[in-house]
């Protein structure tokens, strides 16, 4: 499928939404607890989008069968990776996490080649693995290797974070077998997330007991569940159907750079050169991934 202009213009729309999560997180959750705020998140954007459904008239969210599989869906699309990044953004910058959340593409690519006969390996995704191994490392440092520390640890979160996705979007493959539509997928993952948040979060974190957020704060949650959860799902399922899986999947090299530019500018994130390294190192291995200009160097096969 061609990519013209509109296509492109909603693809880095896209990418502004999803980078801008890294910035909406990093200033809620200096008030906000990672649960809650994973909570605050699931649950907003799961009310926009189910008023979204009603209004295109897609009922399948009640079918009873898909319940186990939202389930399933939810804990390793939201729940799980949700609270590591939150957690994650307590101890490093929104930048670095962004950049480390750009892996998931590799992560995928080697979950696919185990589990789906029609995603086997090329050499292209061998030397995007590669690359992306390398840039981790580079991200990581020398000071990674003398000791763990918590900054460290929030590194290892967001890494395990992009394992997930790259389990989820391996997992997600079955609702289009099962004829569920992508938003209803959506929903109904964010609605399990939901459900199953609801009772951990009281018992862990007891929000009620924590001073009221600054305005900030609380505009920054809205945001994340709005823009940066329902909005794009929105604007991701549309572009899906007009260009494609292998077009879409270009976001993941716009994220970090549109989530950067905000956490430096914005935030003050100082920004070193091996983070620079790292993401460089990490968007070759993407493009390689890709595959198109690999194809035309006879790396693909």
């Amino acid at each position: 499928m061609q990519m013209n202009t509109a296509a492109w213009l909603g693809l880095i729309f896209l990418s502004i939404l999803w980078g801008a999560a890294f910035f909406f997180i990093a200033i809620a959750v200096k008030e906000v607890p990672p649960l809650t705020l994973v909570l605050s998140r699931v649950v907003i954007a799961a009310g926009v989008l189910m008023a979204y459904l009603w209004a295109i008239g897609q009922h399948d969210l009640y079918d009873a069968k898909l319940i186990p599989s939202f389930l399933v869906m939810g804990i390793i699309s939201n729940v799980l990776p949700f609270s590591l990044i939150f957690w994650a953004q307590t101890t490093i910058t929104s930048s670095l996490a962004s950049i480390l959340i750009a892996t998931t593409s590799i992560f995928t690519i080697v979950i696919a080649h185990i589990f789906l006969a029609d995603e086997r390996m090329a050499i292209n995704k061998a030397l995007g693995i590669g690359f992306g191994v390398l840039g981790v490392g580079v991200l990581l440092g020398s000071d990674a290797m003398d000791g763990v520390d918590v900054a460290t640890l929030g590194i290892v979160a967001c890494l395990g974070a992009a394992f997930l996705y790259g389990c989820a979007g391996v997992y997600g493959r079955r609702f289009a077998a099962m004829g569920v539509s992508a938003e209803v997928a959506a929903c109904g993952q964010l609605i399990a997330s939901t459900v199953i948040l609801l009772p951990v979060v009281p018992l862990v974190e007891q929000p009620w007991t924590l001073p009221m957020p600054s305005w900030p704060a609380l505009l920054s949650v809205l945001f994340l569940a709005l823009f940066s959860t329902a909005l794009a799902f929105v604007v991701f399922f549309q572009l899906l159907k007009k260009v494609g899986a292998v077009n879409v999947a270009l976001v993941s090299l716009l994220v970090p750079v549109s989530a950067v530019l905000l956490g430096v500018f914005v935030l003050g994130d100082r920004f070193e050169m091996q983070h620079f390294v790292g993401m460089t190192l990490i968007t070759v291995g993407l493009i390689a991934i890709d595959g198109r200009a690999s194809f035309k160097l006879g790396w693909r096969t």
